[in-house]
């Protein structure tokens, strides 16, 4: 089969793998329709922060027909149409109990293999999905590939970060603000809607990411052309932002979170943070009264909600989708998205 493999920094190559095998009885093989690449992706692309091997499957979104299923797996068939969040969960340890179904005692990321252990990704023809009857998630019948697509991660870690800020002594007169228009922070955008959110203020500087998050009715401030922290504030009575929502995940927006925020508020953080450090001190945040929460989403314990979201039509999750390619077109792909050519906000791969 085919399939997108990491092999350098900046260096990914469409390579013929063998097709995945059964390995345990609660596998089940997945024949993948629509794959998608993530800005999570390009932490490895660009860096391989995770170490992982040469030759690694890229990829974590994913969307099939079950092809072939383990002897343990009773609640699924072949030919089931099943999507997945992008980490595997067992459902029974402590942390699923709990809700915290990414950091599941047995969970693993797909596309992460380092040292000769994790699994392969979705970038490709075939996927080997552990732990499947509590992993995949049969896909609704109104919901399209694509959306099912995002529904496995962006859309739901989009749903994660508004409910984090806004669940939190909101009230609908309350003034949100999301920084980062990227596929995240536009289902981010829609969330806070959903959620009760009447007033929303998107910060970027691409003008066709801006353009989507207007139309999902946000007010859209453009951080070349103003000072967005000053904007922000003159929207707000001098206050700030009742609830900041940060979906980047570099020191820079986490900064302009803290500094957009008035004392009392939250923030809340999904982007995927390298630094290791805060751009403020801890000083400042006791002197803010800061609420701060960040964190890895629990797609699968999310999905109860996002996916009445998808299904409430109200917004066109589809617009976010700028580009539709093959597998033959991986090393296009990532350069193209890498550099946001050609207007790009989200690849799908069609298979």
């Amino acid at each position: 089969m085919q399939a997108i493999t990491f092999q350098d920094p900046f260096k990914v190559v469409v390579k013929t793998v063998d097709i995945p095998k059964i390995i345990e009885p609660t596998d089940v093989i997945v024949k993948i329709t629509v794959s998608g690449l993530c800005g999570s992706d390009l932490h490895i692309y660009r860096a391989n922060e995770k170490g992982m091997d040469k030759g690694t499957t890229m990829g974590h979104e994913f969307v099939g027909i079950i092809h072939e299923i383990g002897d343990a797996v009773t609640t699924l068939s072949v030919g089931e149409r099943v999507f997945s969040p992008f980490t595997t969960s067992c459902d029974s340890c402590f942390y699923c109990k709990r809700g915290v179904t990414c950091r599941c005692e047995k969970g693993q990321l797909y596309g992460c293999v380092s040292n000769g252990k994790g699994i392969q990704g979705a970038q490709a023809e075939y996927i080997r999905v552990p732990l499947a009857s509590t992993t995949l998630v049969k896909v609704p019948q109104d919901v399209t590939d694509n959306v099912a697509l995002l529904l496995g991660d962006v859309l739901s870690t989009g749903y994660f970060c508004a409910e984090n800020g806004l669940g939190h002594e909101f009230n609908d007169n309350d003034h949100v603000v999301v920084i980062g228009c990227g596929p995240v922070g536009l289902m981010t955008i829609a969330s806070a809607f959903f959620l009760g959110a009447k007033s929303v203020f998107a910060v970027d500087c691409v003008e066709e990411r801006l353009k989507i998050a207007q139309e999902f009715g946000a007010t859209v401030i453009d951080f070349v052309k103003c000072n967005p922290v000053n904007k922000i504030k003159e929207l707000t009575d001098g206050r700030g932002a009742d609830v900041v929502l940060e979906v980047v995940g570099n020191p820079a927006a986490l900064d302009l979170a803290f500094n957009s925020l008035r004392p009392g508020g939250v923030i809340s953080s999904v982007g995927v943070h390298n630094s290791t450090t805060f751009p403020f001190s801890p000083a400042s945040g006791y002197d803010k009264n800061l609420t701060y929460k960040s964190g890895r989403c629990p797609v699968k314990h999310v999905l109860t909600k996002s996916i009445p979201l998808a299904l409430s039509k109200k917004f066109d999750f589809e617009k976010i989708i700028t580009h539709t390619l093959k597998l033959s077109d991986g090393e296009k792909a990532y350069n193209i998205f890498d550099k946001k050519l050609e207007g790009c906000i989200k690849v799908v791969f069609k298979i």
